[in-house]
């Protein structure tokens, strides 16, 4: 069917083939125009979806209005909480847990016969807890005192133990230093006793030259020591000597060796004489005076002695350099040769 309507522009106008002319038309690559433009294909919708999200939102909105409705109809109910204790009461002033008020009877929600349902208050459960708490504390605090004090006792013990072992040590020193000089002491007795018995066992042997024999002589005189070596002589010169000169006779001994008495007669002197140390004077009976010099000890201070008799021992006291017996023998004041005086008595010296 041909259209007598006016082509539009840019359009080209030509005749619709019909059918029979060209047979069926199917158009090519070649003979079809490609389209211009954007072009968007719009895909078909479902109208029962959307029907769907329509008829859900309808009934939303009817069952919120109804329920609304219905809850602006009923009365309201009281609700009822629990009251808490106040937690400063839960405690006194000294520290000490406290029994706390019990919750309200209503505030405990009982079943339908009037019984309780058994579920714990809240109040209760927290006073329970801080109970706890507070009887835990209170178990470290007194674990904690025991401790101090087990430990206090034990170093009050050990200071006690180390007293007594420091005053046990000193006194097992002070024990060690007195039998220390308990020996020496001994000792020193029993080498005084052993000099002395040598000498007097000496005194019955003969000397050697130069050496005492000790006897008697016929006239009744004896020599004033024994075991005795002549060192200085009478007149020795020497700065050891304040008169320039040695006034006496030196027999040197053992300390401890008896000194005896020349001859008979009496002591008239005994005691410390200066450089002499201690000294004893004995008169004879002719009037003749004996002087021993630097002893150690005096047996005899006064009284008559025989020839022989023991009056004193060898000593190193005064101004001397060693033990020894200064003997001297003066006459009508003036000092004599002692060893020509001994021998003079028959003695040999």
């Amino acid at each position: 069917m041909a259209s007598n309507s006016p082509a539009p522009e840019g359009i080209d106008v030509q005749e619709t083939p019909t059918a029979g002319a060209w047979g069926e038309w199917n158009p090519t690559e070649d003979s079809a125009r490609p389209l211009r433009g954007k072009h968007r294909v719009l895909k078909p919708r479902g109208g029962l979806a959307r029907s769907s999200t329509v008829l859900g939102v309808g009934v939303i909105a009817a069952v919120g209005a109804g329920g609304i409705a219905t809850a602006q109809d009923r009365p309201q109910v009281a609700i009822s909480m629990p009251s808490l204790p106040d937690l400063p009461d839960l405690l006194d002033g000294g520290g000490h847990a406290t029994d706390a008020p019990a919750a309200p009877a209503a505030a405990i929600p009982r079943q339908a016969d009037g019984t309780d349902r058994g579920q714990p208050d809240a109040g209760e459960a927290l006073r329970h807890r801080i109970l706890q708490q507070a009887e835990s504390q209170h178990e470290a605090v007194e674990a904690q005192a025991r401790a101090d004090a087990e430990r206090v006792a034990r170093e009050a013990a050990a200071q006690e133990a180390r007293g007594q072992k420091e005053a046990a040590d000193k006194q097992a020193e002070e024990a060690r230093a007195a039998a220390e000089k308990a020996a020496a002491e001994q000792a020193a007795a029993q080498t005084a006793a052993a000099e002395r018995a040598t000498a007097e066992q000496a005194t019955v042997k003969a000397g050697a030259p130069g050496a005492g024999s000790g006897a008697k002589s016929a006239g009744g005189y004896s020599l004033p020591t024994s075991a005795y070596t002549l060192t200085s002589h009478y007149g020795d010169s020497g700065s050891m000597w304040s008169s320039g000169h040695h006034t006496g006779l030196d027999f040197a001994a053992p300390t401890g060796t008896p000194v005896k008495a020349v001859g008979g007669g009496k002591v008239v002197s005994a005691g410390w004489s200066g450089a002499y140390g201690y000294r004893i004077v004995l008169q004879l009976d002719d009037g003749t005076e004996v002087w021993y010099c630097h002893l150690s000890s005096m047996s005899v201070t006064s009284g008559s002695v025989g020839a022989g008799e023991t009056i004193g021992r060898v000593g190193a006291t005064g101004n001397v350099t060693g033990a020894h017996l200064h003997l001297e023998v003066r006459k009508g004041g003036s000092t004599v040769d002692p060893l020509a005086w001994l021998e003079g008595k028959g003695l040999n010296v």
